[in-house]
């Protein structure tokens, strides 16, 4: 078990260095650079930044630059935002992306796995029809889509939610509806197809026919193997809603790590989006990393051994 986990995180460790290479070189590929504006600064300046920031240097030696300050969590200056760092500006808008990220997941899970279970017993009945129906609509639906509907009716119309921030226990219905519609109808319908498929397995026949009663057939045997490729889906759902959404923080104005990450494309802020890049590709490798263990925990099956 050990060795196993010290490949994967040997590996982890890899796939993060790959990502952060690729990027930096696709960043300098780009024309133009973080000092380009629409109102151009001054040559004087511009020469002070660029030697000031080793702008000039070839980019190579770039490249190392930055890699040792991967390193060390130092992942360099926002170009755009004078006087913060970039690792400043990921810990100063986590806590709102994590906030939204949090109680989407809690949504999606307290309701995505109970109605698709629900659904699954009551195969081919109204309440099954509805539950597809709606799952259906949640997956056609884009959530700048939902994001827009939400706050043209509920926040424009009928004045029940703030149409932007968080300032207000009631300002997080709106984004946390709007970034968990699609992942919520996704693992209903997952978790549907996951439960059918098992209930139609020998073993759940064999404990029928030996007399257990049906909660014990559901609870202790189909729903824990169900559960398994749904389990595969939230792990990486999970590292990307708690990260944010980058449409859904835009749409509702609030300052979190999507929105950075938004304005540092169109601000040409590199070392934002550079940095915001690696820490999300960071934050997904450990949840898929967490998803390996779960399995191990749901499927007595699983071992970690050669």
């Amino acid at each position: 078990m050990k060795n196993y986990f010290l490949r994967r995180i040997l590996s982890a460790l890899f796939t993060i260095f790959l990502i952060a290479t690729i990027t930096f070189f696709l960043m300098k590929s780009v024309p133009g650079g973080p000092l380009t504006r629409e109102r151009a600064l001054s040559p004087e300046i511009e020469a002070v930044m660029i030697e000031r920031y080793n702008l000039d240097a070839p980019i190579l030696e770039q490249y190392f630059d930055y890699m040792k300050g991967l390193v060390t969590f130092n992942l360099g200056p926002s170009f755009a935002k004078i006087g913060l760092s970039v690792e400043e500006l990921i810990w100063k808008g986590m806590p709102n992306s994590f906030k939204i990220g949090a109680l989407s997941v809690l949504l999606i899970i307290i309701l995505g796995i109970p109605i698709g279970i629900i659904s699954a017993l009551k195969q081919n009945k109204p309440i099954d029809y509805f539950v597809m129906f709606m799952a259906t609509l949640g997956v056609t639906i884009p959530s700048f889509v939902l994001a827009t509907g939400i706050i043209y009716i509920f926040a424009g119309k009928l004045g029940w939610i703030p149409s932007f921030g968080l300032n207000s226990p009631l300002s997080y219905i709106g984004p946390v509806v709007a970034l968990s519609g699609y992942s919520l109808s996704f693992v209903a319908r997952l978790t549907r197809s996951s439960m059918l498929e098992v209930l139609r397995q020998d073993y759940i026949r064999t404990a029928r026919a030996n007399g257990l009663r049906e909660l014990s057939v559901i609870g202790k045997h189909a729903i824990k193997n169900a559960l398994i490729p749904v389990i595969t889906y939230i792990g990486p759902m999970i590292a990307a809603i708690l990260t944010g959404s980058f449409v859904i923080e835009k749409i509702f104005a609030i300052p979190g790590i999507g929105r950075y990450f938004v304005e540092s494309v169109t601000n040409r802020d590199y070392t934002v989006l550079l940095g915001i890049t690696v820490f999300y590709a960071a934050f997904y490798v450990i949840m898929v990393l967490l998803v390996d263990v779960a399995y191990a925990l749901v499927d007595p099956r699983i071992k970690f051994n050669k």
